[in-house]
C-alpha cells in the first residue's frame, strides 16, 4: 500500500472540523447541531480504518490495512481486527503479502511480522532490517523477497537481511531528506528486470548488474515516483506525486505530477485526463484480465483497457485498488473502504458492510 501518511491523517480531521464549522455556522438549534455532527463522528468511526489498503489471500480471506488499528480480517462471515494485543509490531500496517508456504508477511510501522496463520515472528532492525519504517514488500520471479523501507532497501533470504544500495541519480529538484531514502515502489518486469520507484529519485531499473534511472530529465512529470507496473504490451507505467506538496510555503504547492508511461524509448503524459496531471497518483493496478487501474485524489479511479480511460466516481482519494476472486474491484482510501460491484454500483464498506 502505497501511502502520503500525512494526507491519510489529515483528511478526516479537515473533514470533521469543516462540517462542525458549517453547523455553527447555520441558525439551526444547537440540539440538531449536536445530532448532525455525532452521525457525522459515528460515521467516521464506522469505516475499516481513516485509511485502508487491500489484500485477498490464496484462500479468499480479505485483509484490510490500516494505520491506527491493526490489520482487518475479513472471512466472509466476520470481520476481525488483529492489533498489537494478538502479537504485531506495530498497529500501522502498510503492506501485506503472501509467500509460496502461504505464510503472511505483514510491512509494518515497527518492522517485518510472518504469520502463519497460529503465531508472529517479527522482525526489526535489532535483526538486521535496514529500516523499521516498512513501505512496501515483493517476492519476485526468483524466489528474491524484497523489502522497501523509508531507509533503503534490504533482501531477506529467511534468515538474514542484506542490504541493496541504490544509486542516487542527479536530479535538479530539491530533496526533503525526510524522505529522501523512502522506497515508494518496488515491481519485476517479464524480462526480469526489478524496477524500484523512490521519493525525490524518480524510477531505477536494475537488471542483475546495473542501474537506469528516469526521472524528470528523462521525462517524468516528477520525480516523486509512488508506483510503477508493466502493461501486457510491456510499457512500464509510473505515478507520481507533485513534488512541491513539500514546499514550506503553502502558495507554492503546486507542480507537475500524475501519470507517466513508458514505451522503452520516451515518456508520454495524460494532461487531458482529469487528475492525471499536475496532481498525486499513487497506485496504478494491473488486474488478473490485464486491465491497469489508476488512481486519483479528487477525480475517483480509471480503468485503462483498449487505449479508453474508463472513469469511476469514488468520493474519496484513492491509495490502494484490488480486484478480487469474484471480479469485484476494492478501493482503500484515505477516509474508507469502496468497492465497485459486478453491477457498477460504488458502495462504502464500513465495518458493519455491505459486504455482499
Amino acid at each position: 500500500m502505497k501511502q502520503s501518511y500525512l494526507f491519510s491523517k489529515l483528511f478526516l480531521l479537515v473533514l470533521v472540523i469543516s462540517f462542525i464549522t458549517s453547523c455553527r455556522g447555520q441558525s439551526n438549534s444547537n440540539k440538531e447541531n449536536d445530532n448532525a455532527i455525532n452521525k457525522l463522528l459515528k460515521k467516521v468511526d464506522s469505516q475499516i480504518g481513516e485509511y485502508v489498503g487491500v489484500f485477498q489471500d490464496s484462500k479468499g480471506n480479505f485483509w484490510f490495512q490500516t494505520l491506527e488499528k491493526g490489520v482487518a480480517k475479513y472471512n466472509g462471515n466476520k470481520l476481525v481486527y488483529l492489533t498489537t494485543n494478538d502479537g504485531l509490531p506495530s498497529n500501522r500496517i502498510v503492506d501485506i503479502i503472501e509467500d509460496n508456504s502461504g505464510n503472511l508477511w505483514f510491512g509494518t510501522g515497527a518492522g517485518l511480522s510472518m504469520f502463519n496463520g497460529k503465531t508472529y515472528t517479527n522482525y526489526s532492525a535489532k535483526d538486521g532490517l535496514c529500516n523499521d519504517m516498512i513501505s512496501n514488500l515483493f517476492i519476485d520471479s526468483k524466489g528474491n523477497f524484497w523489502i522497501g523501507t523509508w531507509g533503503g532497501v534490504c533482501k531477506f533470504d529467511g534468515t538474514q537481511f542484506e542490504k541493496f544500495p541504490i544509486p542516487y541519480p542527479k536530479v535538479e529538484t530539491q530533496i526533503n531528506p525526510d524522505t529522501k531514502d523512502w522506497v515508494t515502489s518496488i515491481t519485476e518486469d517479464l524480462t526480469g528486470n526489478i524496477w524500484f520507484g523512490r521519493d525525490g529519485y524518480g524510477a531505477s531499473k536494475f537488471d542483475g548488474d546495473s542501474f537506469v534511472h528516469l526521472t524528470t530529465k528523462e521525462g517524468l512529470n516528477s520525480n516523486n515516483v509512488q508506483s510503477i507496473v508493466e502493461d501486457k504490451e510491456g510499457n512500464i507505467w509510473i505515478g507520481t506525486r507533485v513534488a512541491e506538496k513539500d514546499n514550506v510555503e503553502t502558495n507554492k504547492r503546486y507542480g507537475k505530477g500524475g501519470l507517466n508511461k513508458y514505451d522503452g524509448k520516451k515518456i508520454i503524459h495524460f494532461p487531458k485526463i482529469d487528475g492525471l496531471s499536475e496532481s498525486d497518483v499513487y497506485t496504478i493496478y494491473k488486474d488478473f484480465s490485464n486491465d491497469l487501474w489508476i488512481s486519483t485524489i479528487s477525480n475517483g479511479a480509471y480503468k485503462y483497457n483498449n487505449s479508453e480511460f474508463i472513469n469511476y466516481k469514488v468520493p474519496a482519494s484513492i491509495m490502494d485498488i484490488l480486484k478480487d476472486k469474484e471480479e469485484n474491484i476494492w478501493f482503500g482510501c484515505a477516509g474508507g473502504l469502496y468497492k465497485i460491484d459486478k453491477d457498477g454500483k460504488v458502495k462504502n464498506v464500513t465495518i458493519n458492510g455491505p459486504w455482499d
